[in-house]
């Protein structure tokens, strides 16, 4: 079986660094937008494929573009929110990475599944600064979740960051930001 990591299409968020950081829940740019819609000719999509996705806008909408007319199964979770890379213990989460709440991506999302049996803490407070052993063992969990699915193919659009945590656990090496997805990327994964 196969993960499919997939960084989101650029966002607002990124355009005036560093003070558009402080922009709360951002959306994709127009590039963005365009990213993520020729995400659809390289990924053959198809409806025995699961998409996991963070519960964030700009990946909620990457997802949302990526999977139009393909009734595969997506699911939000928190497993693959916003996460720091490398890890800093005070650092805080920063606006722009702050999860949208259940009722709220329900509303504004409703093709997409909310992701149940999870901490409410997890829904809020998500996986970026949660110290390293704690995110292992909760990414252990999730993996071994992947693996015991009956599919080829799992994709996982979420965020740079989170994106490296998961690979280097995976991959058994240390990895650095020079190892981030450029926006829209994406890179395949066995599981």
């Amino acid at each position: 079986m196969e993960l499919i990591f997939i960084r989101h299409g650029q966002g607002e968020h990124t355009l005036n660094l560093p003070e558009s950081l402080q922009i709360q829940d951002p959306s994709l740019t127009k590039e963005g937008v365009y990213q993520a819609e020729s995400l659809q000719s390289q990924i053959p999509l198809n409806e025995r494929d699961i998409v996991i996705i963070s519960p964030v806008r700009r990946t909620l909408e990457t997802a949302s573009i990526l999977t139009k007319d393909v009734s595969c199964r997506k699911i939000v979770s928190p497993l693959v929110s916003p996460r720091m890379f490398p890890q800093n213990p005070v650092w805080k989460t920063l606006p722009c990475d702050r999860i949208l709440s259940k009722k709220l991506i329900k509303d504004q999302f409703p093709s997409f599944t909310i992701e149940e049996g999870l901490s409410e803490e997890l829904w809020t407070s998500g996986i970026n600064t949660m110290p390293e052993q704690e995110f292992i063992l909760l990414a252990e969990t999730f993996l071994r979740w992947c693996k015991s699915q009956s599919v080829e193919h799992i994709y996982i659009v979420s965020h740079d960051g989170t994106i490296n945590s998961y690979r280097q656990i995976m991959r058994g090496e240390k990895l650095t930001r020079k190892d981030f997805l450029k926006d829209a990327g994406w890179i395949k994964q066995t599981c």
